[in-house]
């Protein structure tokens, strides 16, 4: 199956600067190793709103939320685009916040289909601007997916201005929610506040911590995780790269969680998953260099990962079913 690469360094929805650089990183890394990889592979890169970091901040509750809304239909457009194409999409990102776009991005290529997603993090980013403490977007997508403010767990009074973008960016593609909670599993988390365990909780949603994956079994938590999604026709993987450990691999993210996953267990874990055949979209986030305390070794075990996927695409991969292609 061929790829496409996405290449989108929008970093604007996270607390620190920096993971921009984590796609250059991972190509270094792939140089470094004498891999022409990213020669080698089709790719588009999406336009970004880097620049609003030097611009003062009008949603404090949801910062920069305007340029994330446009970032998420710039990404969404690109994957919807790519896959019309016939290729199978890897969107490289730079922090988690524009993750809606390329979910959106397989709807609209495929709008019959039944989607579901799963969530390869440390964190749960099921905020809305009314329970941020932050007011990083990046800790919201999965929020905006499921159309949930979690009023019930409300911390912040926001602007309408605020409000006005968060109900776009909550309606982009599909008036309301995407999935259905069932559709949505976690793996990895185990950095999360009360306000996001009380959605979870109240909703069901699947999440396996990284202890409860090893003593039932990587292949068994997979195995449970692709039953809850038997009714969904694709899936969506989204990867942040704080779902491993730090201290074993590096720091070289924006918020690392220690305990976390080896590599060749999230190898494992894709490899699992992409056996279904019903993963029809990869995205990785949240590399950073900046903050990587053992030289490039954050981006050089993504670009593994990356690789690891990438053969498996090209050589054993069988869809599990065939939509037909939509006009662009």
């Amino acid at each position: 199956m061929n790829i496409q690469l996405i290449k989108n360094r929008s970093d604007i929805g996270a607390g620190t600067r920096g993971s921009d650089m984590g796609i250059d990183a991972m190509e270094i890394a792939a140089i470094n190793r004498g891999e022409d990889f990213f020669h080698s592979h089709l790719h588009v890169d999406v336009e970004s709103h880097n620049e609003s970091i030097y611009r003062k901040n009008t949603n404090p509750f949801a910062k920069r939320i305007e340029h994330v809304y446009e970032q998420c239909e710039r990404v969404s457009t690109a994957v919807k685009t790519s896959i019309n194409a016939g290729y199978f999409p890897i969107v490289l990102s730079g922090d988690h916040s524009s993750a809606l776009g390329p979910f959106i991005g397989i709807k609209a290529a495929n709008p019959e289909a039944v989607l579901g997603i799963v969530w390869l993090d440390a964190h749960a980013d099921i905020h809305s601007p009314f329970t941020s403490a932050s007011g990083n977007i990046h800790g919201m997508p999965l929020a905006a997916v499921l159309g949930k403010d979690n009023l019930e767990q409300q911390l912040n009074s926001i602007e309408p201005a605020t409000e006005y973008f968060w109900r776009k960016i909550k309606n982009i593609g599909i008036i309301g929610p995407k999935i259905a909670p069932e559709h949505l599993v976690y793996f990895g988390l185990r950095d999360f506040e009360a306000a996001e365990a009380a959605l979870i909780e109240q909703e069901g949603i699947l999440h396996y911590r990284v202890d409860e994956m090893r003593m039932k079994g990587i292949e068994y938590c997979v195995r449970e995780s692709l039953n809850r999604l038997n009714v969904c026709d694709l899936v969506y993987i989204s990867f942040d790269v704080d779902s491993m450990d730090c201290d074993s691999i590096s720091y070289g993210t924006g918020t690392p969680v220690p305990t976390g996953f080896y590599p060749t267990e999230i190898m494992q874990i894709f490899d699992l998953l992409m056996d279904s055949g019903k993963v029809s979209c990869v995205e990785f986030a949240e590399i950073n260099p900046l903050l990587d305390n053992k030289g490039n070794k954050m981006a050089e075990t993504a670009f593994e990962v990356l690789s690891f996927i990438t053969r498996k695409l090209e050589t054993d991969y069988v869809p599990a079913k065939r939509f037909s292609v939509q006009d662009s």
